[in-house]
């Protein structure tokens, strides 16, 4: 006893320090980083080709061209190593007005770009913070501006910035130096979007690579602790948990036991019921008749007591008629046979709340009687019934 109060000591001891610190030492969601995934955007461009790439950057007025409408698709897949592979479409439109080329642009002339990229993420450099992603990024691809295509080199420079794993937005200005001879002009394009990002797979940074090999030699010694607690009561453990199991079996047994010869005696009442109704056979009706016959009222006379004997019992009582006549009429002669079926019950002391009854007129014959096959009067006779079943029984 001496030696689990010291264990149970030291681990009370663990286990305070452990809360103190606990909060600190627990990995959380700012922990993880997207190590690598596809990213699909959209947003707007606007393109600056005045003449001079870096004259007048911020001449948003006289320089830029932007639509009103989203203007630029971008895909890309990036990998856990920092690279990344893009492919970019962009749509504009110099507008009248604008400097283009050095001079003022006299209508609008529609503008197309493809580009290809190969980024970097600046993370790998700088440290991860899974909520900013700083990227520089070099290409080629092929514009259509001022009526010119030409061949470009791309060198492009911006960031991301992260809302959740898969939102975020996405800004970034490019260089696009023409690889023609002519006349046609470097360009700048900037473009800012939504990003989205599907199949990602996600690793810890830096920080969350720290705590968690903390947290494991916390762990590894909580295990060392609890292990010696172990130890010192297994004996008195086992053999506590051994006489719980006993016991729950023996427990489990009885009343295993009780509901199996409770249920076998409801279903051995339930049958007694049954078979008792149905040695009492059925109320046959002469022809066209719904009357009861003496030898009728004693089989519900004999009903009567079973039902006497068994006051929680709900019966079903069910007429019919051969197939001869009308449905119409068949339907009705079945309805007036069960409504004196059930009168003649309930005119004896039957309650009417124990009885269900239902018609069914020459919808549900016993034999091959049908309207296309000739019969015997005796096998019509067997039609012309009304039927009792035991629908519920209380216990």
């Amino acid at each position: 006893m001496m030696k689990t109060a010291k264990c149970l000591l030291l681990g009370i001891a663990f286990f305070s320090i452990k809360f103190v610190y606990a909060q600190d030492l627990q990995l959380t969601k700012k922990d993880t980083i997207v190590t690598s995934s596809w990213i699909f955007g959209i947003g707007l461009n606007a393109v600056d080709d005045a003449g001079s790439e870096f004259s007048g950057f911020f001449d948003v007025e006289d320089n830029w061209n932007v639509v009103p409408f989203p203007s630029r698709i971008s895909a890309g897949r990036y990998f856990a190593n920092g690279l990344g592979l893009e492919v970019i479409g962009t749509y504009n439109q110099y507008q009248e007005g604008k400097i283009i080329d050095g001079e003022e642009n006299v209508e609008d002339i529609n503008y197309y770009g493809i580009d290809f990229r190969v980024s970097y993420d600046l993370n790998k450099i700088l440290g991860e913070t899974a909520w900013f992603d700083p990227y520089v990024g070099v290409g080629a691809g092929y514009t259509d501006a001022n009526n010119q295509g030409r061949g470009t080199y791309n060198a492009s420079v911006g960031f991301r910035t992260w809302f959740s794993d898969n939102w975020g937005l996405d800004f970034n200005s490019t260089g696009k130096w023409t690889m023609n001879s002519d006349n046609s002009t470097n360009h700048i394009q900037h473009a800012a979007g939504v990003v989205y990002r599907i199949a990602t797979e996600k690793g810890l940074s830096k920080k969350g690579e720290e705590k968690l090999a903390l947290l494991e030699e916390m762990k590894l010694e909580q295990q060392r602790i609890q292990d010696s607690i172990a130890a010192a009561n297994e004996a008195e453990e086992e053999a506590r948990l051994l006489a719980e199991q006993i016991e729950r079996q023996k427990e489990a047994e009885r009343l295993a036991a009780e509901e199996k010869a409770k249920q076998e005696a409801e279903r051995l009442r339930r049958q007694k019921v049954e078979d008792m109704i149905n040695a009492l056979g059925y109320v046959y009706f002469d022809l066209n008749s719904s009357y009861l016959s003496n030898s009728d009222r004693e089989l519900l006379d004999s009903l009567l007591k079973i039902l006497e004997e068994y006051p929680t019992l709900i019966l079903r009582v069910s007429s019919h008629t051969d197939s001869r006549g009308s449905d119409k009429y068949n339907q009705w002669l079945s309805e007036r046979r069960v409504k004196r079926t059930v009168d003649y019950l309930v005119s004896k002391g039957m309650e009417i709340t124990r009885i269900r009854s239902a018609a069914f007129g020459e919808n549900k014959l016993t034999n091959e009687c049908d309207d296309r096959v000739y019969c015997s009067e005796e096998k019509h006779r067997a039609n012309r019934r009304s039927e009792f079943e035991v629908i519920w029984t209380n216990n």
